[in-house]
């Protein structure tokens, strides 16, 4: 892994430099950063949202919450939102709240009492019409195999696919609005039902392929295990906790920092008391900050043989 490319996070400070507060850059990456899936793709069946191009006015009031945060913070509340889902929820939801498009988030379905049929994750309102969007951020890493590589994109904890993960969203959770139950909770029959998905791809040595369905300019890294984490591009790293998993990661100084020495032997001591892959940024310190290069999983040596077979256990049959 030698040179030093032009990664989407160079790009990313590039244009968002002046965004210091990992809030405004998480809610920054949220909104400008690449579409995760092709929304045009006819894998999707039409049923992908976009946000499409930030624009300036948007730019200008990210730059307002860097100057006073309070609006943000007072939205997120004092919950620590341990799962980085619910927290890139809050963030979409005070994003439409303050376009002054949101109708209902996180809107609960009933059967009974006793039953919960599923969620609304937003209601928007676009003009005149009502549209209902789940939402997604998602990481996924490519294991080898011959299958569709949409059902080899594994997650780091095993839990799911990207292909079983839009099968159930595509499937179950877009035709929520079909159910009476919803309907009765509804202020008008809905326009439309979308999923909104983003996130970062995985690939072994940074191999990128091309994929039908996956945006073409999706953020990406890599993957790889132990044994070969002293070989990544780099010189220095710092271990991503999972809330940093979103935009590019900018601390100040005083962060720690791994040599590519020390490095492995940090991931180890991880890999004694956590079995899940760890993800880890390659830095540089520019202007008082260590600013994001590139990033990766590194994934223990049993993780391999258990994605491989969560892979083979999601091919629909």
């Amino acid at each position: 892994m030698a040179g030093a490319p032009d990664t989407f996070q160079v790009r990313f400070e590039r244009k968002w430099a002046h965004l210091t507060r990992p809030h405004v850059r998480a809610l920054a990456w949220l909104l400008d950063g690449p579409d995760l899936l092709d929304p045009g793709h006819a894998l999707w069946e039409g049923k992908i949202a976009t946000l499409g191009q930030i624009g300036p006015a948007t730019a200008i009031w990210l730059a307002a919450l860097e100057e006073d945060p309070a609006p943000l913070e007072a939205a997120l509340g004092v919950r620590s939102h341990a799962r980085l889902g619910l927290y890139a929820e809050a963030l979409m939801a005070f994003y439409f709240e303050q376009q002054r498009c949101l109708v209902a988030h996180g809107l609960q379905v009933r059967a009974n009492l006793h039953q919960t049929l599923g969620e609304f994750d937003f209601l928007l309102r676009s003009g005149a019409t009502l549209w209902h969007w789940e939402f997604a951020t998602k990481f996924y890493l490519l294991q080898d195999g011959p299958d569709d590589a949409i059902e080899r994109l594994v997650g780091p904890g095993l839990t799911d696919t990207l292909g079983a993960k839009m099968r159930k969203i595509i499937g179950q959770q877009l035709l929520l609005g079909r159910h009476p139950a919803a309907q009765s909770l509804l202020p008008q029959a809905l326009a439309g039902a979308q999923a909104l998905v983003k996130g970062w791809l995985f690939y072994r040595d940074d191999v990128v392929p091309a994929m039908a369905g996956i945006g073409a300019a999706h953020n990406h890294g890599f993957w790889c295990p132990l044994e070969q984490a002293a070989n990544l591009r780099g010189e220095h790293f710092v271990v991503l906790a999972r809330r940093q998993w979103l935009a590019p990661v900018k601390a100040a100084l005083g962060v720690e920092v791994l040599s590519r020495q020390e490095l492995p032997g940090a991931l180890a001591k991880c890999f004694a008391t956590m079995a899940a892959p760890v993800m880890v940024a390659a830095v540089r310190e520019e202007n008082g900050w260590i600013l994001e290069q590139e990033r990766g999983f590194v994934v223990p040596d049993h993780w391999l043989v258990e994605a491989g077979a969560r892979a083979r256990a999601a091919l629909p049959s």
